[in-house]
């Protein structure tokens, strides 16, 4: 049984006739009556007495009408209810994004998207590294906020900032004047290191050579403690600049560059490829690339989403 049944059913109980309602219908007469023959089998009874030209609707056809009703009026909410989202999207956007990104980038993004989007929720689960590309792919949130590069087929990028990743000092600290420093100074130093994620594994990657002479202090999973105890001169840290720029600029850290090259990270927003994206989707992707271009978060011109 289809809406074109049903439409048609009722158009006989509205007309209280065959032959009418195949005119508005635009169907001939023995077209309408098979719908209703084959409706009447679907349903194992009768829904018209007839008495030669003239129908009345039976108990059943009395009941069944109200359904049909029903449905078909649901069917239009909902055709009403999409059209709506064109003019004003509603719905829900989820992000999964590590602490820093929520504390230092997506804030005011989300005030920005609040005032394209009014209607549409957001919600932020907090996440590092391979958590979020695990919950991109088994869909449990819309988007993720990463370190680029990833080697994932399954999944599309939207490369969105770039910024450096230093040392980062008490104002007090001997090397706090030095413009760059190197891996076999740094290792001398109370490390203060992120306990996991993409930055640890480059810093290990940075400091490998120096492996068995590493003197670290403390592991930490909060970057907002690495930035306090830095401040404290309980030892040195890497952190991106963006999310140290306010203890920066306040002059309550120094940010050394790290030589004989800058270690520059990327960060994207990463979505399934197979993902249908609705216009609040699209409109955050292209949001969150203007918003860092727009800022300078970070140090090279963000791109923004294509």
């Amino acid at each position: 049984m289809d809406f074109d049944q049903l439409h048609t059913f009722l158009e006989i109980v509205r007309l209280n006739s065959f032959s009418k309602a195949a005119k508005t219908c635009f169907r001939t007469q023995p077209a309408i009556s098979a719908q209703i023959r084959q409706m009447e089998q679907e349903l194992g009874t009768l829904l018209f007495d007839r008495f030669g030209s003239r129908i009345t609707l039976t108990i059943a056809g009395r009941t069944f009408a109200e359904y049909a009703r029903t449905i078909l009026d649901l069917r239009r909410q909902g055709f009403d209810a999409v059209r709506e989202l064109e003019r004003v999207p509603r719905g829900e956007v989820t992000i999964a994004a590590n602490e820093a990104t929520c504390v230092h980038v997506l804030p005011a993004v989300f005030a920005r998207y609040k005032d394209l989007f009014p209607k549409v929720q957001i919600q932020v689960v907090r996440s590092y590294g391979v958590r979020t590309i695990e919950s991109v792919l088994d869909n449990s949130v819309d988007f993720g906020i990463t370190q680029l590069p990833l080697q994932q087929k399954r999944i599309e990028v939207v490369q969105v900032y770039s910024d450096e990743i230093r040392l980062l000092t008490s104002p007090k600290h001997r090397l706090a004047r030095r413009k760059t420093v190197g891996a076999k100074e740094i290792v001398k130093e109370d490390l203060l290191l992120p306990k996991s994620g993409r930055t640890r594994t480059r810093i290990n990657e940075f400091l490998d050579a120096y492996e068995d002479k590493l003197r670290i202090s403390m592991e930490l999973e909060s970057s907002e403690m690495q930035k306090r105890f830095a401040e404290a001169q309980l030892g040195v840290t890497f952190m991106a600049v963006t999310n140290a720029r306010e203890e920066i600029q306040a002059g309550r850290l120094k940010a050394i560059r790290l030589r004989p090259l800058p270690m520059i990270r990327t960060i994207g927003l990463i979505y399934r490829k197979d993902k249908s994206l609705s216009r609040t989707s699209l409109g955050f992707i292209q949001l969150i690339a203007e918003f860092a271009a727009e800022t300078g978060l970070g140090l090279p011109t963000a791109r923004k989403a294509s």
